[in-house]
C-alpha cells in the first residue's frame, strides 16, 4: 500500500501544479490511472501574507500546523508543503506536529548533488531570496548560490504576486526573467532554481539559458518515492 500524501498548500497554482504532478507521475509506480491517496488542506493566501507582511513566522507556523492537524485526521501518513517561502516557519512547525514532513529546499539540494550543479542561481519570493531557506540547505549539501540584484528581487517579487499566484502569464514577464537567468550563466551559475512554486508556469526549461531545478515538480516527486519507497 502507498502512503497517504498530505498536502499543506499555501497559494493556489503551486498547490496544484504539485497536485497534477504527482496524479500524473504516480502512473509510473502504480500504472495507468494510478497514484497515492492525496490529501490537501488550503487556508486563503490572504491569511499566510497578513502574518508575513508583520514577519510574524510563529503565526505563519500556526497556519501550517493547522493544516497538518486536519490532514493527520483524515489519514495523511506524511506532508509536503508546495511553498518555498512558509518553510522559513519548518523548524516551528516539526518541533510540534506528529507526522514526518519533506523540506522543499532539502529536496532541491538533493537533486542538485544528484546532477552535479555545484553553484544555482535562486529565484523566488523577496521573503525567499533573502532568508534562510536555502542558504541553510545549500551550505549543508555544500553547495553556492547566487540571488538577484535588489532592483531584480522587487520585480521577481511583483511578477509572483501580481501575476502568477493569479494565474497571470506575461510575454514581458517571462522575458524579464530569462534575462536573469542569462545573468546568473554569465556570472558562473551552472542551474537555476525556481524557488516559488508559481514560477515553473513561465519559466520553461527550454527557454532557460541554465537547467532548471524546479522545485514544485522535484517536491511533488520526493513525495511519489516516500509514498512508495520510502
Amino acid at each position: 500500500m502507498a502512503k497517504h500524501i498530505g498536502i499543506v498548500a499555501c497559494s493556489a497554482e503551486g498547490a496544484a501544479l504539485c497536485y497534477r504532478t504527482i496524479c500524473s507521475e504516480g502512473t509510473v509506480f502504480m500504472g495507468r490511472h494510478n497514484h497515492p491517496e492525496i490529501s490537501m488542506h488550503n487556508y486563503p493566501l490572504h491569511e499566510y501574507m497578513e502574518r508575513i507582511y508583520r514577519d510574524d513566522w510563529n503565526g505563519v507556523a500556526e497556519l501550517m500546523l493547522g493544516s497538518a492537524r486536519k490532514l493527520q485526521s483524515i489519514g495523511a501518513d506524511f506532508l509536503i508543503c508546495p511553498d518555498n517561502t512558509i518553510h522559513q516557519a519548518f523548524d516551528n512547525v516539526i518541533r510540534k506536529c506528529a507526522l514526518p514532513w519533506l523540506h522543499i529546499a532539502t529536496e532541491v539540494a538533493r537533486a542538485a548533488v544528484a546532477q552535479k550543479f555545484r553553484r544555482s542561481g535562486i529565484m523566488g519570493t523577496k521573503y525567499l531570496m533573502t532568508g534562510p531557506v536555502y542558504p541553510g540547505k545549500y551550505n549543508e549539501y555544500g553547495l553556492e548560490f547566487m540571488i538577484p540584484s535588489k532592483e531584480e528581487m522587487h520585480e521577481i517579487d511583483r511578477i509572483i504576486f501580481e501575476e502568477l499566484v493569479n494565474g497571470q502569464i506575461f510575454q514581458t514577464s517571462e522575458v524579464y526573467l530569462y534575462k536573469i537567468i542569462e545573468r546568473f550563466k554569465a556570472e558562473g551559475c551552472d542551474s537555476i532554481v525556481l524557488g516559488c512554486t508559481e514560477l515553473p508556469l513561465i519559466v520553461l526549461p527550454a527557454g532557460s539559458a541554465l537547467p532548471v531545478l524546479d522545485s514544485t515538480r522535484i517536491l511533488a516527486r520526493a513525495a511519489l518515492r516516500e509514498a512508495y519507497t520510502g
